[in-house]
């Protein structure tokens, strides 16, 4: 049966009565569910909280412990997002300049098919890239920096032009270059092969779209794999069968893929950040220890030991 509206007063009435969760203040909860919404936060943070069997909350679980690991997610992924947008920066800027050393500043080159990967089964993705080049470069008028470019010069370089795109076409734009551009793209970030920087991008592009559009990330999970690395190896990471446990398809992966993409400093400040955010987290509430929320997020418990070795 399709599960029928509640008002606002009808919401609280159910938490307490049916899901026996504590609410102190009905009034300032009901402000909450105004602003959140029943769906977005109960639905969304419930889980840790709530019997699976009963579907009864248990252990004294509280409104505001469901609204702590909601604030926590939401600072969280504004954390995430932010070191996304550095990645993303660079690579915009990675990818138009080796392509430009190649085959130069006319628009006509990155509207050739002829220079991307050759496999014929790239052709169709190749197509499609070039069709959506085509719009932002020849008709979109929405951004005024290509207009410019297209009435004044009668062309639209690509460092003018890739900033139009999305992560998602950024990281399609990349898979398709020749492997001798993504070779020199990739010897920008030590360690890390053009295939595995294929990969990451990939798998990034998930969680960027989770953090842009409000979805739980805390306890997000992938359904490809980030790649095998040293530090896997190094930090003890159990496995199940020839699989990690942890760092895989889990919010840990990101943290060992910012390890490998990000420069130091950055790397450190994103740490220590994150660092903080748990801390305020486990100020605000009581409910989740230190090592269950951990387990949740697919962190291993010495993981801040990520930047104790060398990759």
């Amino acid at each position: 049966m399709a599960k029928p509206f509640l008002t606002y007063d009808e919401q609280i009435e159910k938490l307490i009565n049916e899901k026996k969760l504590i609410i102190n203040d009905s009034e300032s909860a009901k402000e909450v569910l105004k602003n959140i919404g029943y769906f977005s936060l109960i639905g969304g943070y419930k889980t840790p909280f709530i019997d699976p069997m009963t579907r009864i909350y248990q252990n004294g679980a509280s409104f505001n412990d469901i609204l702590a690991l909601y604030h926590f997610d939401l600072s969280l992924r504004e954390l995430i997002f932010k070191y996304l947008c550095e990645i993303e920066c660079r690579m915009r800027q990675l990818i138009s300049y080796h392509f430009c050393s190649v085959y130069g500043e006319q628009q006509s080159e990155y509207l050739d098919p002829h220079n991307y990967n050759p496999s014929l089964k790239k052709k169709n993705d190749i197509n499609r890239l070039i069709n959506i080049l085509d719009y932002q470069a020849n008709k979109n008028q929405d951004h005024i920096y290509v207009v410019h470019q297209r009435k004044v010069y009668h062309n639209v370089p690509l460092w003018v032009l890739i900033n139009t795109l999305t992560y998602g076409q950024i990281s399609k734009l990349y898979t398709l270059l020749p492997s001798q551009i993504q070779s020199s793209i990739s010897k920008n970030f030590p360690h890390v092969k053009e295939k595995t920087l294929e990969q990451y991008l990939k798998i990034l592009t998930l969680f960027r779209n989770v953090c842009a559009h409000n979805e739980r990330l805390y306890s997000f999970r992938t359904q490809i794999d980030f790649p095998d690395t040293k530090l896997h190896d190094k930090l003890g990471i159990p496995k199940k069968g020839i699989q990690y446990v942890y760092g895989k398809r889990d919010l840990f992966g990101v943290v060992i893929a910012f390890r490998y993409l990000l420069p130091k400093e950055s790397f450190l400040d994103f740490k220590s950040s994150l660092i903080k955010v748990l801390h305020t987290y486990h100020r605000q509430s009581s409910q989740l220890a230190e090592k269950e929320l951990l387990t949740i997020m697919g962190f291993p418990l010495n993981w801040t030991s990520v930047t104790r070795y060398f990759l």
